[in-house]
């Protein structure tokens, strides 16, 4: 079964290992969770892939790390794989033909552009579909769930959410505070959450509560589950495939079975949940899905209901 996962971060692992001088070949390394092959084999039809800059990096040096993973998603991941096509546009989605994999770019964090919007523009032109505002930290466009004053949206973030709707591109809540959460979702026109779970199974600030949960809902806007175990089992590093589908279940239970999908989280994550370590295992959770839904529920799951709640706009 066909499969659109909305969040990996390759491009950091990939990057941060030529800053090693040890350098991963996304065709086939082990050590991706996301390499060719193992997107291949899992039957994966669009990947996203993030760009990522850690907190520490200095400030005048966001951006070049930006570009840097820019390059790499445009030189390794493109450039040397004809297979994989570059999606910019939303229709585009249709135009992969058989034995093509899609690749997505996004953004998590407004840190690489600050508050530079020439820079946001050029990634909009570079082909980026979804942005989230924060990691976990604050900048200046929100906070995120590790800061503790726990702030919204400031007047940037609001330009950078309506920016975001004009283009026609996403803006992820998976990392924002709560009140950063609900000041999107008072703007955005396209929220999304690319990776995150339900707190109420798993009390960690990544995840969201019932009444987020149901705001998504309401929005008709996709939830889509990650694979990390601290997101899965409450303050443990081990999770099997049952405990991720308890999270799937609670968000049909509460109206939800149209809206989720499959964010896994791969190459950001340190611990996986058993039988799902990589992008090759995608169809282990499909054959348990399969147990529990019908096939039309789990075809929803793993892409048809994304394809069904892309932005429509084109620009």
């Amino acid at each position: 079964m066909k499969i659109i996962d909305t969040h990996c971060d390759a491009l950091f692992k990939i990057q941060q290992s030529r800053r090693r001088n040890e350098p991963l070949n996304f065709t086939n390394s082990p050590l991706l969770n996301t390499n060719l092959a193992f997107l291949k084999k899992g039957q994966v039809q669009v990947q996203f892939f993030a760009i990522f800059i850690m907190p520490d990096v200095p400030f005048d040096e966001k951006w070049q790390h930006a570009l840097e993973q820019i390059d790499i998603f445009y030189t390794d991941v493109l450039g040397n794989h004809p297979e994989m096509k570059h999606i910019k546009k939303w229709e585009e989605f249709e135009q992969l033909k058989d034995g093509e994999i899609g690749a997505v770019l996004t953004l998590e964090g407004a840190d690489a552009f600050g508050n530079d919007l020439a820079k946001l523009r050029m990634l909009y032109q570079l082909g980026v579909l979804s942005i989230g505002l924060t990691w976990n930290n604050a900048n200046l466009c929100a906070d995120g769930v590790g800061e503790p004053r726990g702030g919204g949206l400031t007047e940037l973030g609001k330009e950078v959410v309506l920016l975001n709707n004009q283009h026609g591109v996403f803006t992820d809540v998976s990392h924002l505070s709560i009140q950063a959460f609900w000041d999107v979702m008072e703007t955005a026109e396209y929220p999304i959450a690319s990776h995150s779970n339900v707190y109420e199974l798993c009390q960690h600030p990544r995840n969201l509560n019932d009444a987020q949960i149901k705001a998504m809902f309401e929005r008709d806007a996709m939830i889509h589950v990650v694979f990390c175990p601290y997101f899965i089992n409450h303050r443990r590093t081990d999770a099997s495939i049952s405990d991720l589908i308890k999270h799937i279940d609670y968000l049909c239970e509460m109206g939800g079975v149209r809206h989720i999908g499959l964010g896994s989280d791969f190459d950001g994550i340190a611990s996986y949940v058993t039988d799902l370590e990589d992008a090759s295992k995608h169809q282990n959770l499909i054959n348990a899905l399969l147990k529990h839904f019908t096939e039309d529920e789990v075809k929803g799951f793993a892409s048809r209901n994304f394809l069904n709640h892309r932005p429509s706009m084109t620009l």
